[in-house]
């Protein structure tokens, strides 16, 4: 999915956007001072600035499409529950609605959109409009499969709650499957994180404790080039390992 028109944007918070903004110019003088002991160097690195709020934007955009899918499969839990005891789909959604708000809070975006379906059965739309409706807002792979199965049902003459009720438990196995994936990718992300500061760490103590050393590569131009290939790679390391760790089902 291009983040430029991710439907997960409008998750993010406007003091999440402020602080993201603040990390960004705070690494970019970071970088600044260390490679090029040049607090100008900062307005030739602000690319990179720019490149890690689009990095951000893109991994928080991927965190809510995560949180989001634990919400859907704790709806679809409940959804599967109203069906098991003999509710219509319709009455399932509602009732599943219902069992949410004790749940999660009202701005948590599956209450929202199971209000919205809620609201639009009221007003007599039916069940594959409303969950069609709802696959297309969300843009999530799980939703999209969910309603594409109901409605392939419906057409075909199917029994639709036999299907629903497969596909839930397909959806709740691929989630669960990754979340314990990401789990075990945990301590690999620590590490990660790690070894992205050792190195600037490293300079940093070189320069407080031994700024003789370093004095040479400031202000040359064989320094500045010097410095350019350690942050090229530096720069190209990090993008390789977030590659490397980053694992989707």
């Amino acid at each position: 999915m291009l983040i430029g028109t991710s439907c997960w944007q409008q998750d993010i918070q406007r003091r999440e956007y402020l602080l993201a903004i603040l990390q960004a110019m705070g690494l970019t003088m970071a970088l600044a001072y260390l490679f090029y002991n040049s607090w100008l160097a900062f307005f030739g690195l602000s690319p990179l600035a720019l490149i890690y709020l689009y990095q951000w934007r893109e991994a928080c955009c991927r965190e809510k499409e995560m949180q989001f899918r634990e919400q859907f499969k704790d709806a679809m839990q409940m959804f599967s529950s109203a069906l098991r005891t003999g509710y219509s789909v319709e009455n399932a959604i509602r009732e599943a609605e219902r069992e949410l708000r004790p749940v999660y809070p009202q701005s948590c975006r599956i209450r929202e959109e199971f209000e919205r379906m809620v609201h639009r059965l009221d007003m007599n739309m039916t069940v594959e409009q409303v969950l069609k409706d709802f696959a297309r807002r969300v843009r999530q792979e799980d939703a999209e499969h969910f309603a594409e199965v109901f409605v392939i049902a419906k057409r075909t003459g199917g029994d639709s709650i036999s299907v629903l009720k497969s596909s839930i438990r397909t959806i709740g196995d691929k989630i669960e499957v990754e979340r314990q994936i990401q789990t075990m990718l945990a301590a690999k992300n620590l590490e990660f994180k790690i070894m992205c500061v050792i190195p600037l760490g490293m300079v940093m103590y070189m320069r407080i404790a031994f700024p003789e050393f370093l004095d040479v590569l400031y202000g040359s131009t064989a320094g500045v080039l010097l410095m350019s290939v350690c942050l090229g790679v530096y720069i190209l390391a990090y993008w390789l390992g977030k590659r490397m760790i980053r694992i989707e089902v």
